[in-house]
């Protein structure tokens, strides 16, 4: 009888569904990871969007004609890319020119609940499509949330 070395196809299938598990596992991790640190910095260019609003606007003493193309104009912004979301963003001034909003479109359900569970401290409120974010996070199962944070 001879004596044989190696592996059997069943031991070699089985190495390849581990790693096959794994590399799945890692890839899920890398994405959610990367996910939240877009998330991150959105968070602080929308910091920084509403502190350079604040500076640029408020001495006049209102927040009237503010926009994404005044900003940019004003060099308050660089360019008019959303900073999350999609492109159709927009800086808006109250009524009153009391107040300014930093509006936010396309928003996936994930991107949504990052912004209600860390409500940021330099918006007075935060709206999730339309309603004030308190018991339950008013974010749609999709990719057409809306999120406006209010700043005073």
């Amino acid at each position: 009888m001879r004596n044989e070395s190696g592996r059997s196809l069943i031991e070699v299938i089985g190495v390849m569904a581990i790693a096959g598990v794994m590399t799945v596992s890692a890839l899920g991790v890398y994405n959610m990871l990367r996910a939240n640190q877009s998330r991150s910095i959105a968070s602080m260019e929308l910091k920084q969007i509403a502190e350079n609003t604040k500076i640029l606007l408020e001495m006049r003493g209102s927040y009237d004609g503010v926009s994404v193309n005044y900003l940019i104009k004003a060099g308050a912004l660089q360019n008019d890319k959303a900073p999350l979301g999609g492109d159709g963003w927009s800086v808006t001034s109250s009524v009153d020119g009391a107040t300014f909003s930093i509006n936010l479109v396309d928003l996936t359900n994930g991107e949504c609940n990052y912004f209600v569970s860390k409500q940021p401290a330099w918006a007075a409120k935060v709206l999730v499509n339309g309603f004030e974010t308190g018991v339950s996070s008013n974010c749609f199962n999709s990719d057409t949330n809306q999120i406006s944070f209010v700043v005073e």
